[in-house]
């Protein structure tokens, strides 16, 4: 059998995830504090669970409406209005197998062969392989640490051409911890409302936001509703990544052709995993969601400490204003980001994430999680520094 003739050459030229490649060698080894990670440390709050088990014992065990459970898209509807927009439960939002399908999802319906996609770099591995996958062509858009790792509209003129088919708009922003404020999205929105683009919104970690204002949806900004698809999930902020848990928001128009997708790749989200995500808005709608309150004040906490940290190991790093990562400058070791990162984790066993991962001009920067516990992040940061005074800093 030849398969190099029987294989699509667009997938196979993907390269592995830079993430799963560095820690496949990470989970040879013992003892390691790994900063690597992307998955909160804490466990699912128990009520969520409960009521995803009560929803098992009491027989919810077939599928449900390819949308979703009505009572959750209600939910969701409610809790995107926190966020400062509307939608229609009924026919503006899905349940999707987390954010990720959503991304795979707004690709596909998207994405003509040769339509090219604008990423801020760096980004979230899935993004470019996703547009590849649909056919696509990433054009990244360097950000820098100067600005914030901000998008900003005079950006979006420089990028855009008349293949332009959609915009990457993924803050706050993972790995680079960078948000996006009201004003920001204002200027972003100037360079796109007045075109045919459509936007994906990924806000997995609108809750993950370290400002005194609440996050705002892009979608609230006016002229942007009917370009946006706003993509977001339970997996981060709520805890659940195992459950695989997301939607997406989007006009009717552009929601039905995702949805057709999903009616026939996927059928519907887990049936106990919506149980649990009505669960986890539910009581948080009731009570202005303590458990994320919670865990969002412990990351705030981890944040100071890993900051600083890298900071003290002459490590320049943006402080990160929302999700739960410190992209840390390493430029000053004069090593490059993979070179650092393997060395860092053989002499003292702290696993961080090599910055080219995410992009080009991730290059010269490392992503250290910290949704790890406070004990581990002080030791790792007492690691790093010794790492790095070896290494002349």
């Amino acid at each position: 059998m030849n398969y190099e003739k029987v294989l699509c050459e667009r997938i196979k030229n993907v390269p592995p995830s830079g993430i799963r490649k560095f820690f496949d060698i990470v989970s040879e080894m013992k003892d390691v504090i790994s900063l690597g990670v992307g998955e909160p440390d804490f466990t699912t709050p128990w009520r969520y669970s409960d009521a995803a088990i009560y929803s098992l014992r009491s027989g919810h065990t077939h599928y449900t409406s390819n949308r979703g459970l009505k009572e959750l898209t209600k939910l969701i509807s409610e809790y995107e209005a926190r966020f400062g927009v509307n939608y229609d439960p009924n026919s503006e939002i899905m349940v999707t197998v987390g954010a990720s399908e959503g991304i795979d999802l707004a690709m596909r319906a998207l994405i003509e062969p040769g339509d090219e996609i604008l990423v801020p770099d760096p980004s979230y591995v899935s993004y470019m392989p996703c547009i590849t996958f649909a056919g696509g062509k990433c054009v990244p858009v360097p950000t820098s640490a100067e600005n914030g790792f901000k998008f900003t509209g005079e950006m979006v003129k420089k990028y855009i051409t008349p293949k332009t088919k959609a915009i990457i708009f993924p803050y706050p922003n993972n790995p680079t911890g960078g948000v996006m404020t009201k004003e920001d999205m204002e200027d972003f929105a100037s360079a796109v409302r007045d075109t045919d683009i459509v936007v994906i919104a990924d806000e997995i970690y609108a809750e993950l936001n370290y400002l005194p204002t609440r996050h705002v949806a892009l979608a609230s900004i006016p002229g942007m509703r009917e370009r946006t698809i706003t993509l977001n999930g339970f997996s981060k902020a709520f805890a659940m990544t195992g459950w695989r848990m997301g939607y997406a928001c989007a006009p009717k128009e552009i929601l039905n052709v995702m949805l057709r997708i999903h009616q026939y790749t996927i059928m519907c989200a887990p049936t106990a995993g919506q149980y649990a995500a009505i669960e986890a808005l539910k009581s948080g709608l009731e009570n202005d969601f303590p458990d994320v309150k919670r865990m969002v004040g412990q990351y705030d906490r981890r944040r100071r400490i890993i900051v600083d940290g890298l900071r003290r190991a002459g490590l320049p790093t943006h402080e990160p204003l929302g999700a739960f990562y410190a992209f840390a400058n390493i430029t000053p070791t004069g090593m490059d980001s993979q070179t650092f990162c393997v060395k860092l984790l053989e002499e003292e066993k702290v696993a961080c994430v090599p910055g080219d991962a995410f992009g080009e001009t991730g290059n010269g920067f490392v992503r250290c999680s910290y949704a790890s516990s406070m004990e581990n992040i002080i030791e790792a940061v007492k690691r790093i520094q010794a790492f790095t005074k070896r290494h002349g800093l």
